[in-house]
């Protein structure tokens, strides 16, 4: 399984990170979860301090009331010590060197002009992660009790050139093994390559915090069930294109226009755009004047957005009676959500209807979507009592057509840019099609450092004469298969932040499908995944 030759760009070994570790225990550095987004099934389960609370801790950007919660609502991904996206961090706070508390410190602010307003930011991640599943995607994943292991690296550099602007960029690299593999497509293996590379222009134009950003980058101003950073397989999302973005006291607005990178081509530095898969759209946002409810803060954001996708011919399928029927397709989503927290109430109720069409390969006659999602959670923090548990609600409604039509509109919702793969189902044997899912959750947090969470997602089709669909692909359960009840996936993730730098986490999950749905063939199954991350 593995493949030779490949440059690796290793940044640490085994025994360098478990002795940066035990240093960071012997000086006392209070390792904390609110730097691993990728943990989070919603983002306003966390809240940051601010920081003016912890200015050597805290690297959000200079976004004011969009910094609250866990900085997501800015706009650029959860944001705390270290944010989903690299370039979402703000290390100008070391400027002041007694902020600086950490052996990584010097590699954050590089001073390379006396005043400190040109400087250079350094960053970089490797992830280990192991699989272990038993009958995988229901049993039509061959073969069964699989092993699976990637590796990825990630070198950024951010360089300021004043407060106006900024240059960013990234390199990626990443591998894959093991026994019994399965899947491991240019999204697994990478030779060095150009992750990210843009420049960024700001300035203050009428009252607001402008920006412009022209390159390749990665794009997370969407919900998560939307849109999120590619977690499961092993190399991230990133787009070719231009970024606008501004920001008032409480109203920001952002709009872009992106062609997906293609990570295809073997040689190094060969990944290239592919122009006939696009991102577009804008989002604006109002933050409500923040309250006090139950003797607790208040933090309400509205969103209203416009996303659109463009999949070139044979990019997009559509689930037909006999299999899957290929095309082009344009998705034009237009949604709203209401989310935040309100005193102990966590919450997030949205709504989306996607328009567009669907034109089958080698045919010019079109067909028009007509498709729409529910998604909401509300969870009530005993912030008083130990570990602060949470009590949810997890509730999701994708909308399903009819397979059987050949004409007419598709009613099937579709999400090709990868959503958060623990917003739904941690396995991503079940995706965001033609599904129902009503998902109780519970929250604990044990110590400081640590995180359980508990869930039990219960799945059914919304329509029954529609596929059943894991992310990316649907089952070939058809004849015997009847009824709307799918199953249910109990699941369990633990994380530990051993240090600032390192997190291990774990998921667990075990699916049971319906009698008719194992009657047509699907077996239960047991997942499992190890993540190791360091960060710096």
């Amino acid at each position: 399984m593995k493949l030779p030759g490949r440059p690796r760009l290793v940044l640490l070994s085994g025994a360098a990170v478990l002795a940066l570790a035990g240093h960071a225990r012997a000086q006392g550095h209070s390792a904390t979860l609110h730097t691993t987004p990728q943990f989070s099934a919603l983002p306003q389960t966390r809240t940051n301090p601010t920081r003016a609370q912890a200015p050597g801790s805290i690297h959000t950007g200079d976004w004011g009331v969009f910094n609250q919660l866990d900085g997501s609502p800015a706009g650029f991904g959860p944001v705390a010590r270290y944010g989903a996206v690299r370039w979402a961090e703000d290390w100008s706070a070391l400027r002041d060197r007694k902020l600086r508390n950490d052996p990584f410190d010097p590699l954050k602010f590089i001073r390379l002009n006396d005043p400190g307003s040109i400087y250079l930011t350094l960053s970089g991640e490797s992830r280990l992660k192991n699989w272990f599943e038993n009958r995988p995607f229901l049993g039509t994943q061959k073969p069964n009790d699989s092993g699976r292991m990637t590796v990825r690296n990630l070198l950024g550099a951010d360089l300021h050139l004043g407060e106006h602007l900024r240059v960013y960029g990234e390199l990626v690299n990443g591998d894959a093994a093991g026994w019994g593999g399965y899947g491991y497509s240019a999204s697994y293996r990478t030779r060095l390559d150009v992750q990210q590379l843009f420049v960024e222009a700001k300035a203050k134009l009428l009252g607001a915090k402008t920006g412009v950003m022209f390159g390749r980058q990665e794009f997370l101003d969407a919900p998560n069930y939307v849109l999120y950073l590619r977690e499961t397989p092993n190399l991230p999302l990133s787009y070719n294109g231009v970024r606008g973005y501004a920001v008032w006291p409480r109203i920001r607005f952002d709009a872009w226009d992106f062609v997906q990178t293609n990570i295809t081509p073997p040689a190094m530095f060969a990944d290239r755009p592919n122009w006939g898969t696009r991102l577009f759209g804008g989002l604006g946002s109002y933050a409500l004047p923040d309250f006090t409810w139950l003797k607790q803060p208040g933090h309400v954001f509205l969103d209203v957005f416009y996303i659109g996708y463009l999949l070139g011919n044979g990019t997009n399928a559509i689930a037909t009676a006999t299999g899957t029927q290929t095309g082009s397709s344009r998705r034009d989503n237009v949604g709203t959500r209401l989310w935040g927290r309100a005193g102990p109430i966590e919450f997030s109720i949205g709504g989306i209807h996607q328009g567009g069409y669907f034109t089958p390969a080698k045919s010019a006659q079109s067909r028009n979507v007509d498709a729409y999602a529910i998604n909401s959670f509300f969870g009530w923090r005993f912030a008083q009592l130990y570990g602060r548990p949470l009590l949810g609600l997890q509730a999701d409604l994708f909308s399903g057509g009819d397979d059987r039509k050949r004409s007419g509109d598709v009613g099937t919702y579709a999400t090709p840019f990868n959503p958060s793969s623990n917003y739904l189902d941690t396995t991503t044997y079940f995706g965001e099609s033609n599904l129902i899912s009503i998902a109780p959750t519970v929250e604990f947090t044990p110590s400081g450092t640590t995180l359980l969470r508990f869930r039990v997602p219960i799945l059914w089709r919304d329509s029954t004469n529609d596929a059943v669909f894991s992310s990316g692909k649907a089952y070939a359960y058809r004849a015997n298969f009847s009824g709307g009840f799918v199953g249910t996936v109990p699941q369990v993730n633990f994380g530990w932040r051993i240090t600032h730098h390192l997190t291990w986490s774990h998921d667990l999950a075990r699916a049971f499908v319906s009698r008719s749905l194992a009657r047509a063939g699907a077996s239960d199954g047991t997942y499992y995944l190890s993540t190791l991350s360091f960060r710096f």
